[in-house]
């Protein structure tokens, strides 16, 4: 269109949209974490003088799980690692014991899901070595390891817990061979894998399982994508896609897709999202900056929030990951000045859900020698329990044998509520043919060491069977009597708070137990009158006969 006003020249008047054209006003979306913060911890809650490794390999270097956070140091004469309880915060004794035993640089440290006390380390040495770290302090350095995995011709740059199956560890070294290790074994020494991959043509630059373990995808200096089947070795999908070539790869949790880091051909760093069943292209690219730093990705299925941490950053993004276009929506990131030279994650179970903390990092920022713990937080005011943000979420406890996965089972992790008091439902593991969705344990950062043993004896009906004729709130009962953990914590066990945030933070978990106490108590009230009107009304009629 063109305007006409008095003497002046014709002019373009505003464009003119028509219906079927959309406006360059993005859409609202309403979202729950559209809020989200990052929220660093104050000085007394780091840790300082910690002597962070200097290792230029690309990995997080940082292991975290409610009662350790582990982190890869330099040693003279060999590889080590600190073990440092998560509540021993402040200055680092320069003497302070490590976990020493590697003839070469550690490379990889991760922490058995379903043992808090157990840790994986692997090196240059080519081997990989499993650790019992006491429950006590260290006095002098660990150099006994439990087992010790020989089988690689090279060093071995990453190691990974099957995330439902006990016992089961797969390695990838320089050797181009991801192995598959059962540890439940009597020998301390295993030079046999129970499986070797061989399908890769380089070295392997990360690995990840979906949720059930019944897939691995792997990335290779290649640049390939490649979804592998774990227990045969055989390869089911690769991309050959060149205009991304990815650095890290990850599951997405059961949405069926990847997400994959890594450089367009351009050297722009990006991120591309794909279909687990069709590699050929991926659904969404997105390039980030022009940084030469690795891109660590995170997704937490519970809110389907994904993190991007780069390497030499001082920034963390995130997004919300949606099933249908657009895939990927941009929140907003957490700036800091501080680069981080690696990552460290905290398992959901481990969280303050107090105060509404959905995710939490650990910075290692070796130009300070400190590790600063990163809280992402949901903004509420109520003080209450926040059942939307804390959807079930997988237990410390594993839901397969390695006898059984080896043998082609599959199953879903075991559930857990995160609800402060929250009680154990069952004891007993669901048959394969049921789904695991709604199986529910009690938090508790340890896995259980006593299962009760079910079964008939003298005729007897097993316990199961006579939990089930007994009432619900019967059996929730003698649970509650048993159960003496709040959110993941042993009330006999936590250590008195040093600042007045933890004394806050304290007072506000006994407020919340209060408060659910009375909740239970109005209950238990209401099912006693129901009782009472049931035997009344019992009596009633046998009195007619």
């Amino acid at each position: 269109m063109w305007n006409v006003s008095g003497n002046s020249r014709l002019r373009p008047g505003p464009p003119v949209l028509k219906p079927n054209q959309m406006s360059w006003h993005p859409q609202y979306r309403s979202s729950k974490f559209r809020h989200v913060y990052g929220k660093p911890a104050s000085k007394e809650n780091c840790y300082d003088s910690v002597p962070i490794t200097r290792s230029v390999h690309d990995n997080h270097f940082c292991a975290v799980n409610p009662h350790f956070i582990a982190v890869v140091t330099e040693c003279a004469g060999g590889g080590a690692f600190l073990v440092i309880p998560l509540h021993q915060t402040g200055k680092l004794d320069p003497h302070y014991p490590k976990v020493c035993g590697h003839r070469g640089n550690v490379l990889d440290i991760k922490w058995n899901p379903f043992d808090d006390f157990e840790i994986a380390s692997c090196s240059e040495d080519a081997t990989i070595k499993i650790w019992k770290i006491p429950k006590q302090l260290l006095a002098r350095n660990l150099t006994t390891y439990r087992k010790e995995l020989v089988g690689h011709s090279r060093r071995v740059g990453l190691v990974e817990w099957h995330p439902t199956a006990a016992n089961i560890l797969f390695s990838a070294g320089y050797d181009y061979k991801v192995m598959v290790w059962n540890l439940d074994t009597k020998e301390s020494v295993i030079a046999n894998p129970m499986r070797t991959i061989t399908c890769h043509q380089d070295v392997i630059l990360s690995m990840s399982f979906n949720t059930n373990g019944s897939l691995l995808a792997t990335t290779c200096k290649d640049r390939k994508i490649r979804v592998v089947d774990p227990r045969v070795g055989i390869v089911l999908q690769e991309a050959s896609y060149k205009g991304h070539r990815a650095n890290k790869v990850l599951f997405l949790g059961n949405l069926k897709k990847l997400l994959s880091t890594g450089t367009s051909r351009w050297n722009n760093r990006q991120m591309a999202l794909w279909d687990q069943d069709n590699l050929s292209m991926p659904l969404t690219e997105e390039d980030l900056d022009g940084s030469s730093g690795v891109l660590f990705p995170f997704y937490d299925s519970d809110t389907s929030m994904l993190y991007i941490v780069g390497k030499g950053d001082g920034n963390i993004r995130y997004y919300e990951v949606n099933t249908e276009k657009p895939y990927l929506s941009y929140l907003t990131e957490y700036r800091s000045y501080n680069p981080q030279k690696g990552i460290g994650v905290m398992p959901k179970r481990g969280l303050d859900v107090s105060s509404c903390e959905v995710f939490r990092f650990y910075k290692l920022i070796t130009t300070k020698s400190l590790i600063e713990p990163v809280s992402m937080i949901v903004p509420r005011r109520s003080e209450s329990y926040q059942e939307d943000i804390y959807p079930p979420t997988a237990a410390a406890q594993p839901s397969l044998a390695a006898h059984e996965w080896l043998g082609g089972m599959n199953r879903e992790p075991i559930m857990m509520s995160l609800r402060p008091g929250s009680e154990l439902l069952d004891s007993q593991p669901l048959p394969p043919e049921k789904p695991f969705s709604n199986f529910m344990v009690r938090v508790s950062p340890r896995p259980l060491e006593h299962m009760v043993q079910l079964g008939t004896n003298d005729g007897h009906a097993p316990c199961s069977l006579l939990e089930e004729k007994a009432p619900k709130w019967a059996t929730e009962q003698r649970l509650e009597e048993r159960s003496w953990l709040t959110n993941g914590f042993d009330i006999f066990e936590c250590p008195p708070p040093k600042t007045e945030n933890e004394l806050l933070q304290m007072f506000y978990r006994q407020q919340e137990e209060i408060r659910r106490l009375r909740e239970l108590l109005i209950q238990r009230e209401v099912q006693t009158k129901q009782l009472e009107l049931e035997i009344k009304n019992l009596r009633m009629g046998l009195g007619q006969f």
